[in-house]
C-alpha cells in the first residue's frame, strides 16, 4: 500500500520526502500512520529498484531539499500495479481506497472497469464481521448493540460503495457523449 501511495502521489508530481509523507498521511494516516522509518526505506528500495531518482535542489534554508520523481520505468510499475492489484488490495478497505486515489491514471476505461468488478464482486459476497460456524450474520441477528452498530454501519457503507461502483462502472462502459469525466 505504501509503495503504491509512493507510485502515486510522485506520478501527479515531483515531490520532496516532506511533502510526499502528508499527502500520504492524509490519505491513510487516520488508520495507518506513516512513519519516516516506514517511509524512507520504502522510497530507498523504489529508488534502488530504479522505480523514483531523487535530485538535490537548493532549500529556502541552507539545507537542500531532495526532490523524488518517477522513472519511465516508476510510473509503468504504476500502471501495472493498478491494472492488476493483489487480492488484498481489492478487499482491504484502507487498501482499496490507495488504488482507488489513482485509478483515474489508467488511461483504458476497459481496465478501470475491470478493477472495479473486481471490488464489486468482492462486496457482493455474503460477508460478516461475526459468524454462527460457517454463516455471516446480520446485523438483526445479534442482541449486542455494539456489533450490531457495526455491522449497521457496515452495510451502509458498503450499500453507498454498491451504488457508486454500479454508476462508475456504467459510466466508464458507456459511450461518451463529449462530457468530461468525473
Amino acid at each position: 500500500m505504501l509503495e503504491l501511495a509512493i507510485l502515486g502521489f510522485l506520478y501527479d508530481a515531483p515531490l520532496h520526502g516532506y511533502e510526499l509523507r502528508k499527502r500520504i498521511t492524509a490519505l491513510t494516516g487516520h488508520v495507518r500512520p506513516v512513519a519516516e522509518s516506514t517511509l524512507y526505506p520504502a522510497i530507498k528500495r523504489l529508488e534502488k529498484a530504479g522505480l523514483l531518482v531523487r535530485e538535490s535542489r537548493p532549500g529556502r534554508a541552507a539545507a537542500p531539499r531532495h526532490v523524488l520523481s518517477l522513472t519511465d520505468a516508476g510510473r509503468q510499475e504504476l500502471l501495472q500495479r493498478l491494472a492488476e492489484p493483489v487480492q488484498q488490495d481489492i478487499t482491504d478497505e484502507n487498501r482499496w481506497f490507495t488504488v482507488l486515489a489513482f485509478l483515474r491514471h489508467l488511461p483504458d476505461a476497459p481496465a478501470r472497469a475491470a478493477v472495479l468488478r473486481r471490488r464489486l464482486e468482492f462486496l457482493e459476497q455474503p460477508a460478516s464481521f461475526f459468524y454462527e460456524g460457517d454463516r455471516p450474520l446480520r446485523a438483526e441477528e445479534l442482541d449486542d448493540p455494539y456489533r450490531r452498530g457495526i455491522l449497521t454501519i457496515a452495510r451502509a457503507t458498503s450499500k453507498a460503495e454498491l451504488t457508486w461502483l454500479r454508476s462508475r462502472l456504467q459510466e466508464d462502459l458507456s459511450p461518451r457523449r463529449g462530457t468530461p469525466e468525473e
